[in-house]
């Protein structure tokens, strides 16, 4: 008899092991926002950013970019300086993606500037080798989720959104500064890693390649063809449309993993290129596959302002 309630007792503790071994497996595979332990994730919320705030290795960066909209019904971006100056998080600088994180020689707004410009702006932000950085914006969390992907671009990893942005933030409670901020200047070593971008010949050949994801960022009603915001209407043909906007519940924070992962479901081992209008939006697609752990994801960073002007590029709208 105590035979078999010693085989029973180990049954049970290999049993537990088993269980915690894929509950460990599963954290891996299912990275969570971080809430209040000292691991920075790639999602930070506001009550973690207020825990540490005072780190002496972590820089808050405000990304904010304007939208403003003419009197002809066009739009145009511009500079959230003024915004940032108004009011930010206590110690953020200010990543300004309309001037020192762009190209601003290029037609197109929000091109890439060089690597190395790249790195010299963020290392006069205090950003080095041994920093961590949470980003944030006051809108969707689009343009930190840019920022997010060029510094993987030039190989820092150790950078995290906040989790609802700036909103997340005054919600709870948590004061705002207007006083400047400049840290001592960094140095950044660069690691490029060009797969992250794709260019339009890329895009091009992946219409016909079954093995390569394309997937618009874009407003469904913009990728069906029902609004114009460039010069064609509709999408890149072959490409699924996942909005960045429903990546984000009303609150602006991100939807649980398994919402996501059922949002975006291809094969995590094949490429996948995502793309907007500029590479804003399409890289809070490519934040999220990250997380979801796709480990082949590129940004389209010309996009349709880039495609569009080019009419050996074919685009298609979905039929009535």
């Amino acid at each position: 008899m105590q035979f078999f309630h010693t085989i029973k007792n180990i049954l049970n503790l290999l049993m537990a092991l088993m269980l915690l071994s894929v509950f460990t497996v599963a954290q891996a595979q299912h990275p969570a926002t971080i809430g209040v332990d000292d691991k920075l994730g790639s999602l930070v919320t506001a009550e973690w950013l207020s825990q540490h705030l005072d780190d002496p290795d972590l820089v808050v960066l405000d990304c904010n970019v304007n939208v403003e909209f003419t009197d002809d019904g066009e739009f145009r971006s511009v500079s959230g300086l003024p915004g940032y100056e108004a009011g930010h998080i206590p110690s953020a600088g200010f990543a300004d993606l309309i001037t020192d994180l762009s190209d601003t020689t290029s037609p197109f707004q929000f091109t890439m500037p060089s690597a190395e410009q790249f790195v010299a702006a963020m290392g006069a932000l205090g950003v080095g080798e041994n920093t961590r950085v949470v980003l944030y914006d006051g809108g969707r969390s689009v343009w930190a989720a840019r920022v997010w992907w060029m510094l993987r671009w030039v190989g820092f990893d150790r950078a995290a959104l906040l989790d609802g942005g700036l909103a997340a933030w005054t919600a709870a409670g948590h004061p705002l500064s207007t006083e400047p901020v400049n840290r001592p200047v960094q140095q950044l070593t660069l690691n490029l890693r060009q797969e992250l971008i794709a260019d339009r010949d890329e895009v091009y050949a992946a219409i016909t390649d079954e093995n390569i994801h394309i997937i618009d960022a874009m407003p469904e009603a913009h990728y069906r063809g029902e609004m114009v915001m460039y010069d064609w209407p509709g999408h890149i043909p072959s490409a699924s449309n996942t909005p960045s906007s429903s990546l984000l519940d009303d609150t602006g924070h991100f939807r649980p993993y398994n919402e996501l992962a059922s949002m975006l479901d291809n094969d995590r081992k094949d490429r996948n290129i995502t793309y907007c209008g500029g590479g804003v939006s399409a890289s809070t697609d490519a934040f999220i596959l990250t997380r979801l752990g796709f480990t082949d994801v590129a940004v389209y960073m010309g996009s349709l302002q880039e495609w569009t002007t080019d009419l050996n590029n074919p685009m298609e709208v979905e039929k009535p």
